[in-house]
């Protein structure tokens, strides 16, 4: 298969090109910059020249490929839009490729987020309590109206918008992605912010009593997730890109603690404490994101095989010597 992909040069899509390599499939990644085509050709795969703000080219380069994987963001227009410019630009991104691809049963796999169906803990109103571990089978929730505007529930017009693309006949799918991704090449994910957090204030903090649930996940087990959607997962569905359940943000705080030599503090659930310590952090580590991968696993025979979250914190590569 030919696939085209976004996002190739960032942490998880250096492992998705590099697994679709492994696998026998034919990779073209969409690089802006002479560095980032560098480091495309690196992994392995074909050079494609542009960017995700040009639909016409994404709608080119999709309609040219067997099938598309798409991970890139549109991270530039949170500085001057927020999270809703960022969702409007991403939403048409995925009209242009329901476009290029309507009728073909071409596969048409993105990322989106394990929160979706809930968004408990973002800085929105009326939050969706589930009262129990979230599956595959639970949608994303409406993205609503203005009192959800500025929180992560607007982004889910675009898993919304994904997943209903198999009605105008592309084989497409979600990979919900959880709160932590993890691997040795992670420097600017949640644990990175976690360890240089705690370096600054001499504690490791965790909210409240620390119960609430973080789900995590390796690199390498999502990037063969992302495969195996691309190749056999069905029109319409969602799938959980996750190690387990979820790990108390408590017994995170204490891992880190432990190799850093510093102590686990109870931060007090308030609007004053919790930004004190965990600054622009402070509405995401209340997250209590409980969800399943069963259905995942069943249908798509996937089985996370690399270290959990706390045995890669044991490797020792987030805390390096000096």
């Amino acid at each position: 298969m030919h696939v085209f992909v976004t996002g190739g040069t960032g942490h998880i899509g250096s492992y998705i090109i590099p697994e679709l390599i492994a696998a026998g499939h034919e990779v073209t990644g969409l690089a802006r910059s002479d560095e980032s085509a560098a480091a495309v050709s690196a992994l392995g795969a074909k050079v494609r020249r542009g960017d995700i703000s040009d639909l016409d080219g994404l709608k080119a380069a999709a309609a040219e490929s067997d099938g598309v994987i798409h991970v890139a963001h549109r991270q530039d227009l949170l500085p001057s839009g927020g999270i809703d410019a960022v969702a409007a630009a991403e939403l048409q991104i995925m009209l242009a490729y329901g476009e290029a691809l309507a009728g073909t049963g071409k596969p048409l796999v993105a990322s989106g987020s394990i929160g979706s169906p809930t968004n408990v803990g973002w800085p929105a109103p009326r939050a969706h309590f589930l009262g129990r571990p979230a599956t595959e089978e639970d949608p994303a929730l409406p993205p609503g109206g203005d009192e959800h505007k500025g929180s992560l529930r607007v982004r889910n017009i675009v898993e919304l918008t994904v997943v209903g693309l198999a009605e105008r006949g592309v084989r497409s799918s979600i990979v919900r992605i959880p709160t932590i991704a993890h691997s040795s090449t992670d420097n600017a994910g949640f644990l990175p912010l976690l360890i240089g957090l705690a370096k600054e204030k001499g504690v490791i903090g965790y909210p409240g009593d620390g119960a609430n649930l973080w789900p995590a996940v390796h690199g390498r087990d999502l990037a063969s997730l992302f495969r195996l959607a691309l190749e056999k997962g069905p029109a319409g569905k969602y799938w959980h890109g996750l190690e387990g359940e979820g790990i108390r943000f408590r017994e995170i705080a204490e891992a880190i603690g432990s190799h850093l030599g510093l102590p686990a503090v109870s931060i007090p659930a308030d609007v004053l404490m919790l930004p004190g310590y965990f600054g622009f952090l402070a509405n995401l580590v209340t997250l209590d994101l409980p969800a399943s991968n069963l259905i995942t696993r069943r249908t798509l025979g996937w089985e996370p095989a690399q270290p959990s979250l706390l045995a890669d914190l044991d490797n020792g590569h987030y805390f390096p010597a000096g």
